[in-house]
């Protein structure tokens, strides 16, 4: 308790001594909060501006692979439980040929594909865990169902040669299924088919490359002639000259603004220990250990550097949102709010100890 009653007495006492010098408190929240707005508007745009392109390359349609397969290469729906084995997969589904059906009320309208659907995990696209018609039922995408002419999400479909389908219900269509529009799937619950598209989704874009040859080694086909696929391996290596390029350059900024705002706090608070070192001096004649001295100087700063960087943050928040641009984040704003009432207080040591050196005699003696 006795420790907390002399933080408690220093704390105010700092807050007291900062508000019995306006010009110097007002200076220092000044120099703190156009450091903490500086910041925030030039690397904190860049870092805003980085987030947003990386969570573009991050979506998922571009950490797809997509493999094709001629209806002779023999891919079968059994290399999903062999995908399972490898690391990195965020999600796995093969889709059989296409098949051209109608809405069986209007067997003259127009023709939708629907393509039988393998996977363990198709609730990501909207669908139930179970169905009422396991094998025949359909689920389709908006698209889909408005070329059927089914606006109650609801009926019967067929094809040429008389395969019936229901249609039950529709489906979000993700990003990296878009190429498949209009789309409509069948779920299949047994692995027997043939699959001409194969679509796996790497977990992060810096695992498109090995998953694919990964997931290449494991086919099994007949012909591997006859396969193709496609990667976003292009977009891996984009994401990290992004993140290299702009990263490097908020850094570099940061540094070089924290380092000139710390040399301006220093002469400041240097400069205000010098007018008032008749005050120190008689603190150390009323004897205040230099400890002490040392504390009350070093929370007054940390008190305004805290408020500064709140106004600097308020501020540079502020002006991002009415310009339109992408803000960094809370944790940035945070980290720099943090970093700024940092570089206040070191920059405060240096005359902090100077105000505590001075000699009480020295000081007081009337010239």
């Amino acid at each position: 308790m006795t420790t907390l009653r002399r933080w408690s007495a220093a704390v105010r006492e700092a807050v007291a001594t900062g508000w019995a010098q306006p010009v110097a408190s007002i200076v220092t929240i000044v120099v703190i909060a156009g450091m903490c707005t500086a910041v925030l508007l030039t690397s904190g745009r860049t870092v805003g501006a980085e987030q947003a392109i990386l969570g573009s390359i991050d979506a998922e349609g571009t950490r797809s692979i997509i493999i094709r397969a001629e209806p002779t290469a023999g891919l079968d729906p059994t290399v999903l439980d062999r995908i399972k084995q490898i690391q990195g997969i965020q999600w796995a589904g093969a889709f059989g040929p296409a098949l051209d059906v109608t809405n069986a009320a209007f067997p003259g309208a127009t023709r939708v594909p629907v393509r039988l659907a393998w996977g363990d995990d198709f609730q990501r696209l909207g669908l139930p865990n179970t169905s009422s018609v396991p094998g025949s039922s359909v689920w389709a995408s908006s698209s889909a169902l408005d070329s059927l002419g089914m606006p109650d999400q609801v009926g019967g479909a067929t094809t040429g040669e008389g395969r019936n389908f229901a249609v039950v219900g529709t489906l979000t269509t993700p990003d990296y299924l878009t190429f498949l529009e209009p789309l409509a799937i069948a779920p299949q619950t047994d692995r027997v088919g043939q699959v001409s598209v194969l679509v796996v989704v790497a977990a992060r874009p810096d695992l498109v490359a090995p998953v694919s040859d990964a997931v290449l080694s494991v086919l099994a086909v007949d012909d591997p002639t006859l396969i193709t696929f496609s990667t976003s391996e292009n977009l891996a290596e984009l994401r990290a000259l992004v993140q290299g390029q702009l990263g490097s350059f908020g850094r570099n900024l940061v540094i070089l603004i924290f380092s000139l705002t710390a040399v301006l706090v220093a002469a400041i608070l240097y400069g205000l220990v010098m007018l008032r070192r008749r005050d120190f001096g008689r603190r150390r004649a009323l004897g205040a250990s230099r400890s002490l001295i040392i504390g009350l100087l070093l929370t007054q700063t940390g008190i305004l550097a805290l408020t500064g960087a709140a106004i600097g943050s308020a501020t540079a928040t502020i002006t991002l949102i009415t310009t339109g641009d992408p803000l960094p984040g809370p944790y940035y704003f945070a980290a720099v709010s943090i970093l700024a009432a940092a570089v206040g207080v070191t920059a405060a040591v240096l005359p902090a100890i100077a105000a505590a050196q001075r000699d009480p005699l020295k000081e007081l003696r009337v010239p």
